[in-house]
């Protein structure tokens, strides 16, 4: 892969008609459409009265909240919120699609539906992103999962709320199996996950996949005689020519015409003595990297093994667009630390949710439908099953009239994972009615 050089690196200049000036600055681009909002109108929107259900304990430093509501008038009420505002250390999201369509749960439940387009999508999730990023802290990172459809206009979207600077990755996953697809293109398996950092400095712990073993004798097919260590060899040069100490010959030898060392003379003097410079019979150095088998491989920006549905094995709640657990335990584990507050105010099955709380993160939820709220209950109260077997809602205390029914609320039932249930004001009848009915019943 070419690494680019300077742009005065163009025959020694380059044509000033091309080039901006020292003091120039490109200028951003912005995303325009009807019915784009000045922000502070989106700032000065009503907030969301909100009503406690269930009063859970603290547990070992956990505050765990789910809310039932539009996540819009929730998230501005969060913001008045001295222990939240600013200091949620990770938001992923999982929002509509824009794919003007209605999703089932298995059973035949209405879980929700994605009918908002074009202009009318984009200013939904402006509206919201701009309230994320006021409640990141400042060292804080947020995920936003998406399919094709939107993905593209939606980083614009980011660009401009959480700066381009603060971009870090477009994650391409594979989403499911091979397709055998009937329409006139390539088979469509991949979506799509934004990651950007509220700044320049955040959390960011490495996730590494493991080293196959045919991947190891191919990648360090070396084996240091004196210590059985296995290696490869690098070169010790970088592109670009330097006029410093990294230009000028060691040991006698040049870098490559275009080249300069990757270290001082100094430094290449050290890593020799070491041992860790191998010699060619044409007098050419070369770097031993050790194969270090703790670390694994750094993962990059593809990933292929985080599949949402793989076999009849696989643990799911039957919810539709459940996301894969592993998947998001990766996201959970690079970008925050324990104890801190992980949020997805679209969190439907609860999968992120889950995640944060098995690796000792405080989570809050958002949901607007009733069967996302009731199959994260479920999924905190009874588990997960395997695909095709799912959580079966006639089981004790499954029912959604139990389960959103105060009356019928346990703290033993969820004391491995304390949650306060909230909900908003205008979804209050609702959630009433399905446990007031059921009484009748």
């Amino acid at each position: 892969m070419a690494t680019g050089l300077s742009k005065t690196k163009w025959n020694g200049t380059i044509a000033t008609t091309t080039a901006l000036k020292k003091n120039d600055s490109c200028p951003d681009i912005e995303l325009t459409y009807t019915g784009k909002k000045n922000t502070s109108d989106v700032f000065d929107s009503e907030r969301a009265n909100c009503t406690v259900f269930w009063k859970s304990q603290t547990v070992n430093g956990h505050n765990n909240k789910l809310y039932f509501g539009d996540n819009f008038p929730i998230l501005l009420g969060l913001l008045d919120d001295s222990e939240i505002a600013g200091k949620v250390r990770l938001i992923y999201i999982d929002p509509p699609y824009a794919t003007n369509s209605v999703f089932q749960a298995k059973g035949q439940k209405d879980a929700y539906h994605d009918l908002l387009q074009g202009a009318e999508y984009l200013e939904f999730m402006r509206e919201r992103l701009l309230l994320m990023n006021e409640l990141l802290a400042d060292d804080g990172s947020i995920y936003l999962h998406l399919d094709e459809n939107m993905v593209f206009e939606v980083k614009l979207l980011m660009d401009e709320i959480f700066g381009k600077s603060n971009y870090r990755n477009m994650i391409t996953r594979k989403k499911c199996s091979t397709k055998n697809t009937t329409k006139k293109r390539f088979g469509n398996v991949s979506d799509y996950i934004l990651f950007y950092s509220k700044s320049s400095n955040y959390v960011w712990n490495r996730p590494y996949d493991e080293w196959p073993s045919d991947k190891i004798l191919k990648e360090y097919p070396c084996i240091e005689i004196e210590t059985g260590r296995r290696y490869k060899k690098v070169p010790v040069h970088a592109p670009g020519t330097r006029n410093g100490e990294t230009g000028q010959p060691w040991r006698g030898v040049l870098p490559p015409p275009g080249k300069h060392w990757q270290y001082t003379p100094t430094r290449l003097d050290e890593m020799d003595a070491n041992g860790e410079i191998y010699w060619s019979a044409s007098n050419n150095p070369r770097r031993k990297v050790y194969f270090d088998g703790e670390r694994g491989i750094p993962m990059q920006d593809i990933w292929l093994e985080n599949r949402d549905s793989i076999n009849q094995n696989m643990l799911l709640t039957g919810y539709p667009t459940e996301k894969n657990l592993s998947m998001l335990e990766t996201i959970v584990l690079a970008s925050s630390n324990p104890g801190d507050i992980v949020m997805d105010c679209f969190c439907g099955s609860g999968s992120a949710l889950e995640a944060a709380y098995k690796n000792n993160r405080q989570w809050i939820g958002i949901d607007n439908s009733i069967e996302a709220i009731c199959t994260t209950l479920r999924r905190f109260h009874m588990g997960v099953e395997a695909m095709g077997d799912y959580v079966n809602p006639i089981k004790a205390k499954s029912k959604d009239s139990d389960l959103l029914n105060p009356e019928c609320f346990n703290l033993s039932l969820f004391e491995k994972c304390p949650i306060i249930l909230e909900i908003q004001d205008e979804y209050l009848d609702i959630a009433k009615s399905i446990w007031s009915n059921a009484a009748n019943e």
